[in-house]
């Protein structure tokens, strides 16, 4: 894929064009990006309070006991939100769904142990210890370059 800025001062608003001999998914999933605007804040709720929680803070959210939490650096927020709608929300390059029930941050990622067989054993940062579903073995696998 081939990059081009021009830079003219008699342009007033940005105008973005996508040249291509065909649709594919790659240039669909930049259209949608593009097109997307809406705002990507994450509320956390805890102790009746409400927070906005940096996206750069959060190691991981999870789902668990039909609820979704965010687990920061201070702490576990519950959302309100859904955990695909919260999967919308995330920078997909540094977010990664590893399960039906947990999403990482791979920038808060200490290490991965590859020697379980049919699953990876990821450890946070912060200590959390969490697993790849057989199902997102390939993903992360391909994400690692192995």
């Amino acid at each position: 894929m081939q990059i081009e800025i021009k830079i003219d001062e008699k342009c007033k608003e940005p105008k973005i064009i996508v040249m291509t001999d065909k649709m594919t998914d790659e240039v669909n999933a930049i259209i949608k990006r593009l097109s997307d605007e809406q705002p990507q804040v994450i509320a956390g709720f805890r102790d009746d309070v409400v927070e906005v929680l940096e996206p750069s803070e959060i190691y991981r959210v999870f789902a668990e006991s039909g609820k979704v939490f965010a687990e920061t650096n201070h702490g576990e927020y519950a959302l309100r939100l859904r955990l695909y709608e919260a999967e919308q929300r995330l920078d997909s390059k540094t977010f990664v769904r590893i399960s039906n029930s947990d999403i990482i941050n791979l920038k808060k990622v200490k290490s991965f142990d590859l020697s379980f067989v049919g699953t990876i054993c990821i450890t946070l940062s912060n200590g959390t210890v969490t697993y790849v579903s057989r199902r997102s073995v390939a993903k992360i696998k391909q994400l690692l370059g192995m």
